[in-house]
């Protein structure tokens, strides 16, 4: 039985960033993933894709906001649990919980946080009769490393934000880079839609509007696509590839979390954000993109300060009766349960006589 003072369940950038709140509140932590490996979907799906909206870093590829965040939290030394999914809660007489795993590790905390970001998802395919047959032959769902596209033809189909961020963005990478949409109209960011405008207008995308990729064909590896026009006087072009992107997002599911008795709106956990961001049961918090309330905005920095305000509750139900004063890092530092201690350094002023 493993047993801590906060069961995070999820070990994405929300899930890593509160046990460095909690560790200031000294709390200890233990986190569960489902993915082997810490950073969630930022690790998973899209390390090598840069963020723009992480304060103070006008750029940071996701992949190294994760490794900063496991730096940042290293003094507090938390335990890990990876490569297993939580599966059941079970709240015990004295109101703490025993969650356990689909491989049946145990664990014991006065206070659950569910920081699962999407949950478990998994991505929307286009209705391509023989997909199937070329995913990890020329099709995948998603980038993981930009190299692997280097020099070479890729086709991307979508008309969102990570669409029009990875045509942008391997325009200075493949060789070319097609971007098919459906509408003429693009969902993405606007300047994202600009920014694709332009390298479109330089010859650096290719951008077929009104339209969809119907057809593919290839022996062991995809070489080429038949993009279908909605102007029937256009009709088809045919186009040689080296590899099809559909990025038409992903398809969120709670998994077992879902049968928890949470209180549960379009697939999201409704939380009380007036206060603490704690579900309907007590001592289960939920924050980060898993979680919804009036006026919910999924970003990161936004699980950053729900982790941040929720550690403040999940200190007094852990702490019942004593009274904690919350000391500024610029002020107190940061002392970490491994010794170590880090400390603004103080001017020396000498007085003038």
């Amino acid at each position: 039985m493993i047993k801590t003072d906060i069961l995070i369940i999820g070990a994405g950038p929300t899930g890593l960033f509160t046990v460095f709140e909690a560790g200031l509140l000294k709390l200890k932590c233990h986190l569960i993933d489902a993915l082997p490996q810490t950073g969630g979907q930022c690790s998973e799906i899209y390390p090598k894709k840069p963020i723009y909206d992480i304060p103070a870093f006008p750029e940071i590829l996701a992949g190294d906001l994760v490794t900063n965040l496991m730096e940042q939290i290293k003094p507090f030394e938390a335990g890990y649990t990876l490569g297993e999914r939580a599966e059941t809660l079970d709240k015990q007489e004295d109101g703490s919980f025993i969650v356990t795993t689909n491989k049946g590790t145990k664990h014991h905390a006065p206070v659950v946080v569910i920081a699962g970001g999407l949950g478990s998802f998994e991505p929307r395919k286009p209705p391509i009769e023989n997909i199937s047959d070329f995913e990890d032959k020329g099709v995948a769902y998603m980038v993981k490393d930009p190299e692997v596209y280097r020099d070479k033809k890729v086709v991307i189909a979508g008309g969102g934000d990570s669409a029009l961020d990875w045509a942008i963005f391997l325009a200075d990478v493949a060789s070319e880079v097609s971007l098919v949409h459906r509408r003429n109209e693009f969902r993405g960011a606007l300047d994202s839609v600009e920014k694709a405008s332009e390298l479109a207008k330089a010859g650096k995308i290719k951008l077929f509007t009104e339209a969809e990729v119907k057809k593919l064909y290839g022996d062991d590896h995809l070489e080429a696509v038949v993009i279908k026009h909605n102007d029937a006087e256009k009709g088809e072009s045919y186009v040689e590839v080296d590899n099809f992107i559909p990025l038409f997002g992903l398809s969120p599911k709670l998994g077992p979390i879902g049968d928890w008795g949470l209180e549960i709106e379009r697939n999201a956990i409704k939380v009380n954000n007036a206060k603490d961001y704690q579900t309907n049961i007590p001592g289960v918090f939920a924050i980060g993109d898993v979680n919804t309330y009036e006026g919910k905005l999924k970003l990161i920095l936004s699980g950053f300060h729900e982790a941040a305000v929720m550690c403040q509750y999940a200190y007094q139900l852990i702490n019942p009766g004593k009274r904690y004063v919350m000391k500024y890092t610029t002020v107190g530092g940061v002392e970490g349960f491994d010794g170590t201690k880090k400390v603004a350094k103080k001017e020396v002023v000498k007085s003038i006589v």
